[in-house]
């Protein structure tokens, strides 16, 4: 993957998030009987018609594929929760909404391969984006501010999110630690100085029985 090739400033590409957020789980609604299926990743089922189960995305893009369920896209993609979340990544310009983590791939995937199961979603998909571009907006914002190690652990962000500024988040804290690290070995010799000695007084006798 070539997110392993170098550790400092690598980023993985669209299709290697996708395939990380395959694992999520979603519900699915089987349209006919299953027998339990036994896989490496653990055991699903048995599945009944039309009673919801939980599997993750990528079994559930494989059973819809070949007509066997359809899927119940999550809560969080719904025009009012969207909209809800829209709302407020526009209202504060230092804070991020809570979203799932994979919530960009999760619901490329969806788009890609359960369109017909999404209510309204054109609308779905066009919130989706207007989320994206907000939130951009407000991370190249607060990486101009970038000032300490902590600043960008606080957010909220998303797996294509971090991916996006990983490397310069971490060129930026390279530079920063460079350019401090003098003074922070200064000072940390300067209280190793400050401390007490305690005085040798030599080997200590051993007391007579």
């Amino acid at each position: 993957m070539s997110g392993q090739s170098d550790p400092r400033g690598s980023t993985f590409s669209a299709a290697e998030l996708e395939f990380l957020a395959e694992d999520e789980m979603i519900e699915i609604v089987p349209n006919l009987r299953i027998k339990p299926l036994s896989l490496i990743c653990g055991d699903f089922g048995p599945f009944q018609p039309q009673i919801p189960s939980q599997v993750p995305i990528w079994l559930a893009v494989a059973l819809k594929k070949r007509g066997k369920c359809t899927i119940r896209p999550p809560d969080w993609m719904s025009v009012e929760k969207l909209t809800q979340v829209l709302e407020a990544e526009r209202d504060s310009a230092s804070s991020f909404e809570a979203l799932p983590f994979h919530y960009v791939e999760i619901s490329r995937l969806l788009f890609d391969h359960a369109r017909d199961d999404i209510p309204e979603v054109y609308m779905v998909r066009s919130l989706i984006e207007d989320i994206k571009d907000v939130r951009f907006h407000k991370i190249g914002t607060g990486l101009e501010k970038l000032s300490s190690r902590t600043y960008a652990m606080k957010l909220n962000l998303s797996a294509m999110e971090v991916n996006v500024i990983r490397p310069f988040v971490t060129g930026s804290l390279e530079t920063f630690y460079e350019l401090t690290a003098p003074e922070i070995i200064q000072e940390s010799q300067r209280e190793e100085y400050r401390r007490p000695q305690t005085a040798d007084r030599g080997p200590r006798r051993e007391l007579r029985r």
